[in-house]
This record gives structure tokens, sequence and C-alpha cells, in this order.
């Protein structure tokens, strides 16, 4: 439990300093037979800065509770 609790503090850690992830995906453009041409897509994951704390929380009531067994 407590490896589970530091390792949920360190994601809640990233989310709240990286609050927005970009992620490409291949689009198909034009398809001819043989030719394809694919263009990249970009889609954005914007996360507040608050969710990031609340999972930090949320890692510290379980590294906190596995203290107390």
């Amino acid at each position: 439990m407590k490896k589970l609790g530091i390792i949920i503090i360190v994601i809640g850690l990233g989310l709240a300093i990286f609050s927005t992830f970009t992620i490409f995906t291949k689009e198909k453009v034009v398809d001819l037979g043989a030719v394809e041409i694919t263009a990249d897509k970009p889609h954005h994951l914007d996360f507040s800065p608050f969710f990031g704390v609340a999972v930090m929380l949320v890692g510290g009531a379980i590294l906190l509770l596995s203290y107390k067994k």
C-alpha cells in the first residue's frame, strides 16, 4: 500500500505540473488505390492543476492509512 500511495502522489504531481498533454493521431486524407496520404492530427487533453492536487491528496491518504496498520 505504501508503494501505491507514493506512485499515486507522483502521478498527481505530474498532473499538477503538466496540465496539458497532446496526443497525435494519423488521419487518412487521400486514398487513391496504392497512393495514401495521411496527416497528423493533434488532440489536446487539458487538466486543471486542482485535479493533480486532488490526486496527490488521495495518494497521501492511502499512504497515511498504510502507516496506521
